[in-house]
């Protein structure tokens, strides 16, 4: 019966020189970890924009729907005059069936927008997660906070914490590793080996297994420990300059992906300006298109009010009521697109102007 017990350890001493293996993969390993927990916040802001997309939507159908309401019920009490002065004798029957034309396509307008309304909602339940028997109700009233966006601060945070800039530096982390690592393989490699060993060994034969193993143990006690300190040196020839090839190019690639970010960099920072910019356009043109619909309401009662004392046809009435739509919608959508440009700035930024906090 033979008994070996056998303990030895192997240490790199091209570690405290060249390239050091664990500490490398720690540092990738931290490197993935960092860009991972960027990828997650991003895709938590892309998910809120999408989300704030889709509701904004709804909300631009549900103020749609009123607004065809509202615009059949101002178009019905329109006919309503029209034929009761139609019947007096004081307009011409054209006037009359154009009023009817108009009210038919407010109705037609009017049911569309119910049809649009049901779409837009079950698009909506289906993007969040809720059953389709679910009733969505959205506050319309169009309020806004006023924000004011610093562009230095802007420009800083998302070069700071853009994921495309904090990738391009990651990758040129590991290139340097990766060049520190091929320049190592030129070099003396070098280990360090100790063991430690001891042997026993029972020669009689015809005994049982017990009697084996105790014999065995015995000299396992008795035999001295054998024990050794080495070092194994591997010295690197010829290679022809292939790894002084391969560590130009890696050099190279660094040097690439060094170019690249800055180019990322400066499309970030144009990407952002533009962005500030058409932000801060955005805001005065929803005060003054906020203006223009309490200018074109007060206009249109005084153009129906016109019309029913005579003083106006038909032809006029109808474009002050476009008019008026046409404000209703522009100042739609000139809300829904600030808003949507102030969640699209936080993604883009990784900062909430609107509470003035860092969102990483």
């Amino acid at each position: 019966m033979y008994l070996n017990t056998r303990l030895g350890l192997t240490q790199p001493l091209t570690a405290l020189y060249g390239y050091n293996n664990i500490r490398s993969s720690y540092k990738q390993a931290k490197l993935d970890y960092e860009r991972s927990q960027k990828q997650l916040k991003r895709a938590e802001l892309n998910l809120n924009y999408s989300v704030s997309s889709a509701f904004y939507r709804v909300l631009s159908v549900q103020k749609a729907l009123e607004i065809s309401k509202l615009n059949l019920e101002r178009q019905q009490q329109a006919f309503d005059v029209a034929t009761q002065k139609f019947k007096a004798g004081l307009i011409k029957e054209v006037d009359a069936l154009q009023m009817e034309v108009d009210l038919a396509e407010a109705r037609n307008s009017y049911d569309v927008a119910i049809i649009n309304q049901t779409s837009s909602q079950n698009a909506f339940k289906e993007l969040i997660g809720i059953e389709f028997s679910d009733s969505v109700i959205i506050n319309s009233e169009l309020k806004y906070d006023v924000v004011v966006v610093d562009l230095d601060k802007a420009i800083s945070s998302a070069l700071e914490n853009r994921l495309e800039i904090r990738e391009q530096e990651i990758q040129i982390e590991l290139s340097k590793l990766n060049i520190k690592r091929q320049r190592s393989q030129g070099m003396i490699q070098s280990d360090l080996v100790a063991y430690y060993q001891k042997i026993g060994v029972s020669q009689p034969a015809n005994v049982g297994y017990d009697i084996a193993l105790n014999n065995s143990w015995t000299d396992f006690r008795n035999r001295p420990q054998n024990y050794g300190v080495g070092l194994n040196i591997s010295v690197p020839i010829i290679d022809w300059g292939e790894n002084k090839s391969r560590v130009n190019a890696a050099k190279a690639r660094l040097k690439q992906t060094e170019y690249n970010q800055e180019s990322v960099r400066r499309s970030i920072e144009g990407e952002v300006r533009n962005l500030v910019s058409d932000f801060n356009s955005s805001l005065k043109r929803l005060q003054l298109l906020e203006k223009n619909v309490a200018v074109a309401e007060k206009s249109f009662e005084i153009t129906r009010q016109r019309y029913a004392d005579g003083d106006i046809d038909s032809q006029a009435l109808a474009l002050e009521r476009d008019r008026l739509n046409n404000a209703y919608n522009s100042h739609l959508s000139a809300y829904i697109s600030y808003q949507l440009m102030l969640s699209d700035l936080m993604r883009k930024t990784f900062y909430d102007f609107q509470n003035d906090k860092p969102l990483i």
